[in-house]
């Protein structure tokens, strides 16, 4: 399988359940509404909209020229078939290259256990999706092949009270000690334009995935500087 370039800051927005197809077009034309500055050979900015929203940024963004990719929220554990409701890889791919899997809201809310997720992730795998996935500390377990790992602790997830960088770096060093093949280590949990920096300058923390924040267009395009 393919890997990506890892030796990036990763910008990655979490949407979750927000924006209809309308809000989604309008925040898009905010965010370009200046030209992008980023230098692409050193940040990777990924969106996650909803399912019901990437279709349309794929060709919104397509159409643009818009340097920035597309990730899934989640993806199902099934291949295609009699599965009601559910997502699978196959149908994501057609607009993204990742997806959020074993985020901490999917964990509590629709009670997704380890087994599942790694079902998951190896489901993104077979059709070269790079899994972003979620752990809630160093001692969550992380499935086979991943290359991405994003650290949320629970209590800083769209609380305003962010971790510090010191743990998160700490957290970040181990995890990549003790998972040879996971080659970045985003921080996630109440991020903003003020202090995405204090993060993704420690050498371990290789980006953030931003929740609330990324849902203004300009404070996004803050975080991004400022990564």
């Amino acid at each position: 399988m393919s890997r990506r370039n890892m030796n990036k800051k990763y910008i990655v927005a979490n949407w979750k359940s927000y924006k209809t197809l309308d809000e989604a077009e309008d925040w898009l034309d905010v965010f370009i509404e200046t030209p992008l500055t980023f230098n692409e050979e050193e940040k990777e900015v990924v969106i996650c909209p909803s399912f019901m929203s990437l279709a349309l940024m794929d060709a919104y963004l397509d159409e643009k020229d818009v340097p920035v990719f597309l990730g899934a929220q989640d993806v199902s554990p099934f291949d295609e078939g009699a599965f009601t409701g559910e997502v699978n890889a196959k149908q994501v791919k057609e607009c993204a290259d990742y997806a959020i899997i074993g985020h901490s809201e999917r964990r509590s809310n629709f009670h997704e256990d380890d087994a599942l997720l790694a079902k998951k992730v190896e489901k993104a795998l077979s059709l070269d999706i790079e899994p972003i996935f979620c752990i809630q500390g160093k001692e969550t377990p992380i499935p086979d092949g991943v290359s991405i790992v994003a650290y949320e602790p629970v209590e800083a997830i769209g609380s305003g009270k962010p971790d510090s960088p010191d743990d998160a770096e700490a957290v970040a060093k181990t995890v990549k000690t003790e998972h040879p093949t996971v080659k970045v280590v985003l921080y996630g949990g109440s991020v903003t334009a003020e202090l995405v920096n204090s993060f993704t300058s420690r050498p371990a923390i290789d980006g953030v995935l931003v929740g609330g924040a990324s849902l203004d267009a300009s404070e996004f395009r803050k975080i991004i500087d400022n990564a």
